[in-house]
Order: structure tokens, then sequence, then C-alpha cells
């Protein structure tokens, strides 16, 4: 069979033009106002601004904590303005090492509305691992490192015969995984959504408890949301370039519940001003909640709110997390050179977009997601140097002149800083706090790639 190789000829090319590899990080890109089409557009709302804040829990201790900073407290009472949530969960541990949860929040509400952007990357990061499992206990012998070649569909994404940051060229769901989890590529996250299939996704999440997630398209692309329904076919090839499993394109069938998320007062679209408020109504969802509840699930094996642990081998477990708090620096496929991948690249709690190393001492096991003016970052921070560990969830809108698409967003100004500030006040509290049981953090002093 040389199929693969005569894709990889033909499109060698592709690995000249690529030699140094492209990260599209969280999003560097702003999407376009009209890639996803919506057929329940509620026009009476959409000629009016929508400006709704979220109307949730917030816990007496964490507003304490927030009022105690004057610059943190300013913003995130503002609700309209900046529509804060914050999930901060203590973990106590007891003689077995065993931990216990006590989560405090801040203005947290389940069924507010925020475009979670490259959050969804994490859930299908985990579910393409339970694919490969549930795929081997059907008897087809693929892995993570298993060559896999997206082959080309009229309804569909482009095709990829190559990878020019891997080692040999060729493309694999682990080396996907990592650039997802390192730096947040779109084009990486896209292909594990091609592996999964967006009624797979959507099926399993529902499966394991997680009731506030809709996966319903890839990013960066311009398919419309019919399109992302679609997935092309995929090969997945052993050393000797014989196909070993053949994915089908597939196109889901499935409808989801029809929803009216409306936001702004209005959006760039083919260079002018739409002065009506832009529908999400189509678009991912997944709320605060369900991050906090995806990484607990990661690091510990089960949700603060009892969702199901992901499928998946303890060495991929062990993968997941060592890219989950992995530096660009310290990563040797693909390269990732300073100044543009710094330390604090997708590390929002804490170090915002400082550009100072973060020491060895400190680990941050999380994800972040950054567009249309929606910044959130969902992780576990872990000092080894005083047996501090703590989860931190938080998202705030910087959009204030409500418009969507007009790459005009106060990242920068606003929410980078007051994650770093956020981060650093949780961290100062919980190494000051007293445990009567110190916790044992080594199993979770991993080995980087250098």
């Amino acid at each position: 069979n040389t199929m693969i190789v005569s894709n990889f000829v033909r499109h060698a090319t592709l690995i000249i033009a690529s030699a140094f590899v492209i990260a599209c990080g969280t999003s560097k890109k702003t999407p376009q106002a009209n890639t996803f089409t919506n057929n329940n557009t509620n026009t009476s709302m959409a000629t009016k601004p929508v400006l709704p804040q979220p109307n949730g829990i917030t816990d007496a201790t964490l507003q304490q904590l927030i009022e105690q900073d004057t610059y943190l407290n300013t913003i995130a009472s503002n609700k309209t303005q900046y529509q804060v949530q914050i999930l901060f969960t203590q973990i106590n541990r007891n003689s077995s090492n065993e931990p216990k949860f006590t989560t405090y929040h801040y203005n947290t509400d389940p069924n507010f509305y925020f475009y979670p952007a490259s959050m969804v990357k994490l859930p299908v990061v985990m579910l393409a691992l339970q694919k490969i499992k549930e795929l081997n206990a059907q008897g087809i012998a693929i892995t993570k490192e298993t060559t896999m070649i997206t082959e080309a569909s009229n309804l569909s994404y482009k095709p990829a015969y190559n990878d020019a940051t891997t080692p040999d060229g060729k493309p694999t769901i682990a080396h996907y995984i990592k650039k997802v989890l390192l730096v947040s590529d779109n084009d990486a996250y896209n292909r594990l959504y091609e592996f999964c299939g967006q009624e797979y996704i959507n099926n399993n999440l529902q499966q394991l408890g997680y009731k506030g997630i809709e996966i319903l398209h890839r990013v960066e692309t311009g398919l419309n949301f019919e399109e992302n329904k679609t997935t092309n076919p995929i090969n997945f090839y052993d050393g000797n370039n014989n196909i070993i499993y053949a994915q089908l394109a597939a196109t889901n069938k499935k409808k989801y519940s029809n929803r009216t998320d409306l936001r702004g007062v209005g959006y760039i679209k083919n260079g002018k001003l739409i002065n009506e408020a832009f529908d999400f109504s189509k678009k991912n969802r997944y709320n605060l909640n369900e991050m906090h509840n995806t990484i607990s699930s990661i690091v510990f094996g089960q949700g603060i709110d009892k969702r199901k642990p992901f499928n998946i081998t303890d060495a991929d477990k062990q993968f997941v997390l060592q890219y989950m708090s992995q530096l660009p620096r310290e990563t040797t496929y693909p390269t990732y050179p300073l100044p543009t991948y710094y330390d604090g690249y997708c590390k929002f709690h804490l170090y915002g977009s400082t550009k100072t190393n973060i020491p060895n001492n400190l680990r941050i096991f999380n994800k972040v997601g950054d567009a249309y003016g929606y910044i959130s970052d969902a992780g576990y921070v872990v000092d080894f140097a005083t047996g501090t560990e703590f989860m931190l969830s938080s998202t705030i809108y910087v959009n204030k002149d409500g418009v969507f698409n007009d790459d005009t967003y106060e990242m920068e100004s606003i929410a980078l800083p007051f994650m770093q500030r956020l981060g650093q006040l949780l961290l100062q509290y919980e190494q000051k706090r007293k445990k009567q049981v110190m916790p044992n953090l080594d199993y979770l002093k991993l080995t980087y790639d250098k």
C-alpha cells in the first residue's frame, strides 16, 4: 500500500514551507462573525443591544478575599461590563493523601452563556484518547502514536497528509494533543474533532454527566454550522504503510437544543458594522462549572460535582498531565521559540502577559481560552516548595464597545492583569493557610521533554 508514501511526496512542499511551526495559540486571530449561520434568530431581540450579566452564587469567603484587593473588587463587582465568574477549590488531604474538596463560588451562573473559545479543546483531547482505548477493545490496534492521515472530503475540513513539526513528518493523535495542551493550537484541535466526530463528542460528554457542554464546531475554519456536522475520512497506518484502521467520513444527524444566546450591540461582517446583537446560539457552549469539573476529573479522577472520569489508560493520563503543565521552552517537538512563546503564554492565572520564567517549584495544569473578548482559564496549581495546591477557574468579558469581530478587546489591559492578580492572591492565601495534613505531591513531579 503506497498511498501514504505518495501523499507524503505530493505534499512535501508542506513540510518545507512549514519547517517552522505556526501555533495558533488560544485565539490570536479574530473569529469571523459570519462563520456560523443561525436559522432561529429572534429578530425582535437582535435589533436591540443585549447586555446581560451572570446572576449566580457567591460565597462569603471568596467575596471577602476579593474585596481585600481594590483592583480585583472594582472589576469583579461590575457584573454587566466584565461578567466575572470564579470557582476556587481548596484541597485538604487525609493521612492516606486522599483529597477532600471545598469549593467557593463568585457569581457562578451555569445558565449564563459566554463563549468558551479554546476551552472546548480539553474535553476533546480526553475523548480522543478514550476513543482509542475503545477501538483497542474492539481489536483495532492503533495507539496515539500511530500515523493518522486525514483525507479530503467535499463538505469538510482540509486534509492533513503531513505534520512538519514531528520528527518524521507524520501526523499522530499524540502530537496533536501535545500542540493543543502546550499552546492551544487550533488546527491540532480540529484534527481531534475530526477523529472523534461531533456525535461521539456530545453523546459521551452527556453520558459522563457534563450537561453544560455542547461542542458543535471546529475553530478558525470558515465552515458553517451544517458543515461542522461532517468529518473527513481518516486512515491509520502501521510502520509498513498498511492501513490498519479506516474511519469513513460521517455526518451527525442528531439535532441539539434550540438556544437564544444573543450578545452585544453589533458586529463586523464583510468589513461593515451590523448594528444588531451577535448570535452565539449555534456556537460551542461550555460553562465554568463544567470547566472546573473537567480539570478535577483529569487531575483527581473525579469531578467536583461527581462527573464520571474519562475512560483512558493510566499512561494516557500521565501524558495529558505532562503536557498540560509543560512549558513551551521545555519542548523539543514542536520547537516554540522565545519571545513569542514565553512561560505564561497559556498560563493566565498567576502570570497574565508577563514574560518572566515560572519557577521550577510551581506547576500549573490548565487550559485557557480567548476569543470575542471572552477570556477563561481553568486549572490546578501546585507549589512543591510549600506543599500548596488548589484549583481555580475563572472567566471575564472584556469587550467595552459591545461590538464583536472589531478586534478591539481589553485583554492586555484588563483581562490578563485581572487573572494574574487573582491567581497570585489565592496562591498567597493558600500558602499561608495551615493544614492538618501536609500533602504528598511527589507523584506530580513529572519528567518533561527537556
